[in-house]
């Protein structure tokens, strides 16, 4: 198995900077906006950029969830073990908002797809819209894609990107990993 470094550290938080920036330039000061990170890994970059602009913009009251989509994804009953289901946290009312779904990757887009029918289950937001951190933009299985894009991997489906978080695993940096 081969690791080949896709973002280091430095590049990782060029990259959340750029999408608080771009988060900021579209939705100003945040009062009819949502961020909802997608549990699991979706919720690190989800924090961070909450974190870049309540620090760098002074943005106090930004409005940060997590969704567990576990039960609402089509292939939940597919494995042999049972799932664990995550956290979900959204203590507001997301009718008539716009609701940001964050993800570390969009991949095949089966996950946003869940994420689309797990929020109805808390309002129905005005819009939605999608940041996610790497873009597998060539193994997409549905027309999803994102408004909010940190970097394009173009990877073969051997291939995996993982997204490894200080928290979690000790450095933070972006990882193509081949079999």
């Amino acid at each position: 198995m081969s690791r080949k470094v896709l973002l280091d550290a430095t590049q990782l938080n060029i990259i959340l900077h750029r999408l608080a920036c771009q988060l900021v330039e579209k939705h100003t000061d945040f009062k009819n906006t949502v961020l909802v990170g997608i549990q699991p890994r979706g919720v690190h970059v989800a924090n961070r950029i909450h974190k870049i602009l309540k620090e760098e913009y002074g943005l106090e009251n930004i409005k940060t969830g997590q969704l567990d989509i576990t039960f609402y994804r089509d292939d939940f009953r597919r494995g042999e073990k049972p799932l664990e289901a995550n956290k979900t946290k959204i203590d507001f009312v997301v009718e008539d908002k716009c609701v940001v779904f964050i993800d570390d990757v969009l991949y095949t887009g089966r996950s946003i797809r869940a994420a689309l029918t797990a929020i109805q289950s808390f309002g129905r937001p005005d819009e939605i819209e999608l940041l996610s951190l790497i873009d597998r933009r060539f193994s997409r299985h549905l027309p999803i894609q994102p408004d909010y894009n940190g970097r394009q991997v173009d990877a073969i489906n051997e291939e995996k990107v993982k997204v490894s978080w200080k928290e979690n695993d000790g450095e933070d940096a972006v990882y193509l990993i081949s079999k």
